[in-house]
């Protein structure tokens, strides 16, 4: 039975599919823009949810990727690499083929910093962005 945040070893997460990082990375990066959001403003929850659906979108998580790219280690350039050249099973309704291809590249690093339980390095990533 898996626990809730529980912790992946470094190797066993680093060989995880490309993609599925990704899925993970996505949801740990929704909760992170939602969470800075309601921690930092009163708005109702139509304004959160736009201001939340500006950032957790494909073209706003390639803006940031742009931001944070330099920043990357060698071990998190490797798996965003992976995540942005992996066949993808869906296409982007609202942004360009790179846009995408670098946003789950984007997730895919999230995701493996979430399950190995690098959340201190997560923020370093996204502090930036939090607000």
């Amino acid at each position: 039975m898996v626990k809730f945040n529980e912790t992946l070893p470094r190797e066993r997460a680093r060989g995880m599919n490309a993609v599925v990082l990704a899925f993970v990375g996505d949801a740990a990066y929704s909760l992170y823009v939602r969470e800075g959001l309601v921690c930092s403003s009163d708005y109702k929850t139509g304004m959160l949810q736009k201001l939340a659906s500006e950032r957790v979108s494909a073209k706003g998580q390639a803006r940031l990727c742009e931001r944070v790219y330099g920043r990357l280690t060698e071990e998190e350039r490797e798996i965003f690499l992976r995540g942005r050249n992996a066949k993808k099973p869906t296409k982007s309704k609202n942004a360009s083929v790179a846009e995408y291809n670098i946003s789950t590249g984007f997730e895919a690093v999230i995701g493996f910093l979430y399950l190995v339980g690098d959340y201190a390095r997560i923020d370093e990533l996204l502090a930036e962005d939090a607000q």
